[in-house]
């Protein structure tokens, strides 16, 4: 395949994921929220299997392979992400994929729920001419990363190492980094991220099947 997309996400345990919007939500309805939003991003993304010459991969922690398969299906290629910050995983699934023969490589969470195909499809189609694709989060960070093979080598180490994740600077440094290592950037629409409790709100603009409930308030304590 000369595409990959490849889809970050854990596996929905709760008090084990989404623990930024517990204080809000609770962790059993946070961990249900991850799993709507996997869901979500995952049905969205699908048809570039069908459309495109992509493969897509998920990434994935805090579960085992078998339980993977039988929350989103065995016909997805699943592996699991390596130890380290969130540079170290991109990077990883970076190297994987072009090791795998991918000339382009697009890495995307589950937090954007309004993440639709087109913004994948423009990913791809801007690494025929762009060494480095970003869709900037309006956190300040960044929902989608891709990258050509080329330029991997030299590109990886430069935009993933020694990042301060979850700033709301990583955008900002990552283009600095890139004009550095004299990376051409082409840059998506902005679009919202659902990390903190301040973002819940958006959800309500969406067409994520189901809102998420907060739980009742000894719903943790049972």
């Amino acid at each position: 395949m000369s595409d990959n997309l490849v889809i970050f996400t854990r596996f929905p345990v709760p008090g084990k994921t989404k623990t930024r919007l517990i204080p809000a939500l609770g962790a059993t309805a946070a961990a249900e929220l991850q799993r709507r939003l996997t869901e979500h991003t995952l049905a969205t993304v699908e048809p570039l299997g069908d459309d495109r010459n992509c493969a897509i991969e998920i990434r994935y922690a805090g579960a085992t392979l078998p339980l993977m398969r039988t929350w989103l299906g065995d016909q997805h290629t699943f592996r699991s992400q390596c130890d380290g910050d969130l540079g170290a995983r991109m990077g990883d699934a970076f190297i994987a994929a072009f090791e795998h023969e991918a000339e382009r490589c697009v890495i995307i969470g589950i937090d954007c729920p309004t993440l639709g195909l087109n913004h994948v499809r423009e990913a791809f189609n801007a690494l025929r001419t762009s060494d480095l694709v970003l869709g900037p989060a309006t956190d300040g960070g960044y929902y989608l990363v891709g990258l050509t093979a080329d330029r991997a080598t030299t590109a990886i180490p430069a935009l993933f190492e020694g990042m301060q994740w979850g700033t709301d600077t990583v955008l900002e440094r990552t283009r600095d980094r890139a004009t550095q290592q004299k990376l051409s950037v082409a840059l998506l629409e902005p679009l919202d991220d659902v990390d903190r409790p301040e973002d819940l709100a958006q959800l309500e603009l969406t067409t994520l099947a189901a809102r998420t409930k907060p739980d009742r308030p000894d719903a943790d304590h049972a």
